[in-house]
């Protein structure tokens, strides 16, 4: 009954003779996005501060959007509950609506003014160095555009991407479940032990998975998939490490490797962004060649808003040009 009522509501319909048309439609986006800015917070102060609004329009605006729908969409105490299964319903089509609607306003904006806004991108701490070789060649064929650009897991940026927060992610692409996502393979990950000179392994061409057990690594932190496929390939070599120092920040294993004391295993294109030279040594990484592919997501609407649309045709180009240099 519910979602019979919202789609009236935003055709401009209603059920009742006494109820005039202007109440169904007038500020039915702003109270969905509302409703969404609650769902994230969990809380209505904060939500409120998202959304440029006071809590008690905020906690208005809510209130009547149960009211149109006959639904209660929220659990109240003396604060924030969580929503009602309806409100969990409704959150996923509001989701919905809003995003049409902003792709709708920003591709009527394009259409008058040409390509410009600001592109929400979340990447994996590994792809972020490979990063201006898509924002460079978009910007200098829409200057108008600016981004907006997050280092996030790649849980993070699916979740990011489901709930609208960002308009593209760059993570793997092969190793964990993406769910429904509109993808680009970019390039495939390859990986190399990262030591100075004089360590162990430094003065070889190649080193396998069993080998590096042996040295005391820095790694990114478990919750970080690089960490995860890192550790399958060190259990599929029948070895386990144990890191000597963990962070999810690339910057603290680079400075931790340049003192000569520690190693790390890192993509090759890593590698090669940073341009390691000696005392520092980028050594292969055999027994397997292991690979995974690296792309950017975007959520799977048609159609896309002309940005994200934009940014998957650069994104394509980029592909070609990494696959054309292999």
């Amino acid at each position: 009954m519910w979602m019979r009522t919202l789609r009236k509501a935003l055709a401009g319909k209603r059920d009742f003779p006494d109820v005039a048309r202007d109440d169904w439609t007038n500020g039915m986006i702003d109270k969905l996005e509302f409703f969404i800015a609650l769902a994230k917070e969990e809380h209505f102060g904060r939500a409120a501060e998202v959304c440029g609004v006071t809590q008690p329009t905020l906690s208005a605006g809510i209130k009547q959007l149960e009211g149109q729908l006959g639904v209660m969409l929220v659990l109240r105490g003396s604060r924030f509950q969580g929503l009602t299964p309806e409100g969990i319903q409704v959150l996923a089509w509001a989701r919905r609506i809003v995003g049409d609607t902003r792709a709708m306003r920003e591709e009527m904006r394009a259409a008058r003014h040409g390509l410009s806004g600001r592109i929400r991108i979340a990447a994996i701490p590994t792809a972020l160095a490979m990063l201006p070789r898509l924002t460079t060649p978009f910007r200098e064929k829409h200057p108008g555009v600016t981004f907006s650009v997050l280092s996030r897991t790649s849980i993070e940026v699916l979740s990011l991407l489901g709930n609208f927060d960002i308009d593209a992610g760059i993570t793997y692409l092969d190793n964990e479940p993406l769910g429904r996502v509109t993808s680009v393979p970019l390039y495939d990950e390859r990986y190399q032990l990262i030591t100075a000179a004089g360590n162990p392994y430094s003065d070889r061409d190649k080193v396998t998975w069993v080998e590096l057990s042996q040295l005391p690594l820095c790694l990114l932190t478990p919750d970080m998939q690089n960490r995860r496929i890192i550790d399958h390939h060190l259990a599929e070599a029948g070895v386990q490490v144990r890191p000597t120092l963990e962070s999810n920040s690339m910057i603290v294993l680079f400075s931790h490797i340049r003192t000569g004391k520690w190693s790390s295993i890192m993509p090759l294109n890593l590698a090669e962004t940073f341009g390691f030279s000696e005392p520092i040594r980028a050594i292969p990484i055999v027994e397997p060649d292991a690979r995974h592919t690296v792309g950017l997501v975007a959520a799977p609407r048609e159609p896309h808003t002309p940005l994200v649309s934009a940014l998957l045709d650069e994104a394509m180009a980029l592909a070609d040009d990494f696959h054309g240099n292999r």
